[in-house]
Formats: C-alpha cells, structure tokens, sequence
C-alpha cells in the first residue's frame, strides 16, 4: 500500500512559521499519534496536509499523487479530516451528517446512489450506530465522535485526520474510540493520524508517535522507543516520571 510521504514541509502563517522543514513519512495500516505541548503546531499540521490553509514550502506526497496541487474534491477522495471545532447543525440527523462523507463521489445535485447507501448502511453496522435516526445536536459527545468517524470512513479515503477526537469524553469512550481507530487502520490499512494530549492511550494504542516540539525538533517513532529514550520528558519539558507519570513508561 502507498505511504503518505510529507518532504521539508513547513506550516503556519504569512506572520509566522510555526513547524520548519518537517520530513516524515506515513504507512497504511498503522495508527499515529501526533504528540507536542499546546501551540507546537499540531492543528497547523493538520489544516495544511487537509489544505485548509497553504503550506509555506514543501511537498506532500501519497504515492505518485501530489497532494497539494489537487482541487477540493480530488482531495477530499483521498483525504478526511475531523476537527476539534464542534459542528452546529439544525434538523441533521445523524444518518445526515454521516452521509455527507460521500460528497466527493455524488454528482452536482448531490444524490446518493444504492452504492453509496450500501456503503453507509455497512459503515453504520460496522461502527455500531444505533442512533442514525436521532437528531445530531441531540446526541452524546461520545455519540457525536463515532458519527463523524463514521463520515470518515464512508468517504473511503486512504488517509484519516483526526484533531482531538477523544476531547470532553469520558475514559470509557476515550478507550473506544482508540480502539476503533487501531481497528480500522490495521483492518482497512489506511493511515490514520490522530491528534491527541491522551499521552497514555496513544503510548499504548498507536504504532507510531509523531512527537513536535516548540524547539526545532520532531520526532517519529515506535511507542516502545519514545518510552526508552525518554523523549516525552525532552519534548514537553518536564520529569514525566517524577511528575508521578510513571505508568507511562511502564
């Protein structure tokens, strides 16, 4: 399966670079944690790969494709994207707003064909969605987040950003939803890179860590390793293990 192979990129604004010369590159099949102190720039990573916002040089790569020259909807065949900001919708149910992932593939009118319906009604039963009838502005947190993963994976695209998905949820649906992302980037083998400050879940449930810093340094590599070269400590600067964080290298 192709890699997403991102080359001396660096992000952030007219006024200020917030990530310089970032080179890493991301397998299909495995779930990676982006870790850093508030501010680092994970969210500015996460707009510029989606092409939110432009990046300021570099290349982003997924197999032969050039990401960043692709128009809105060629990428959006290749990439989903969930952020941090809660979606205000009124009379959307659920099924709704699930539905919306196929809009890459529907045509200008927006009809959803027995294809895509087949995908969502198999999305659903997959994710487990009992509530697809349900209003989504009635809806739990936790019910709200497998929603719009379920958007993401109706669009069936190879990569998968996810800003802080497992935010205001409680331990039971933080585990969850780690679960269901290491799930479906070994099942599906899609790269599914995943924003979060949950520095234990994602130590125990990613292949990979993708650790920015505020100092000029990243770091990408196995949990086992990061745990070893205590690189955690380095990165957010601070004694993990006498902060009483100790399960973290355990």
């Amino acid at each position: 399966m192709p890699d997403l192979t991102v080359n001396q990129l660096s992000v952030g604004y007219k006024d200020r670079c917030v990530q310089r010369s970032l080179s890493f590159c991301l397998h299909s099949g495995e779930l990676v944690a982006l870790l850093g102190v508030n501010g680092c720039g994970k969210s500015t990573l996460f707009k510029s790969i989606a092409g939110l916002i432009p990046t300021l040089e570099g290349s982003i790569h997924y197999a032969e494709a050039d990401i960043l020259q692709m128009d809105v909807k060629q990428k959006a065949k290749y990439i989903s994207l969930v952020l941090t900001e809660r979606i205000a919708v009124q009379h959307a149910t659920a099924y709704d707003i699930i539905a919306m992932g196929r809009y890459p593939y529907t045509s200008f009118m927006g009809t959803l064909t027995a294809k895509d319906q087949k995908i969502i009604a198999t999305i659903i039963q997959r994710m487990n969605i009992t509530y697809a009838d349900k209003l989504f502005n009635a809806l739990s947190d936790g019910e709200k987040q497998q929603v719009l993963i379920a958007k993401t994976l109706v669009q069936q695209t190879p990569i998968i950003l996810l800003d802080e998905p497992t935010a205001h949820l409680d331990l039971p649906n933080r585990i969850k939803i780690f679960q269901i992302l290491q799930q479906i980037a070994q099942e599906q083998q899609k790269i599914v890179l995943i924003s979060t400050h949950e520095l234990d879940l994602a130590l125990h449930y990613a292949h990979r860590i993708l650790l920015l810093t505020t100092f000029g340094e990243f770091y990408l590599d196995t949990p086992a390793s990061i745990r070893q070269n205590n690189i955690l400590s380095k990165a957010f600067n601070m004694d993990m293990q006498a902060a009483g964080m100790k399960n973290l290298y355990g």
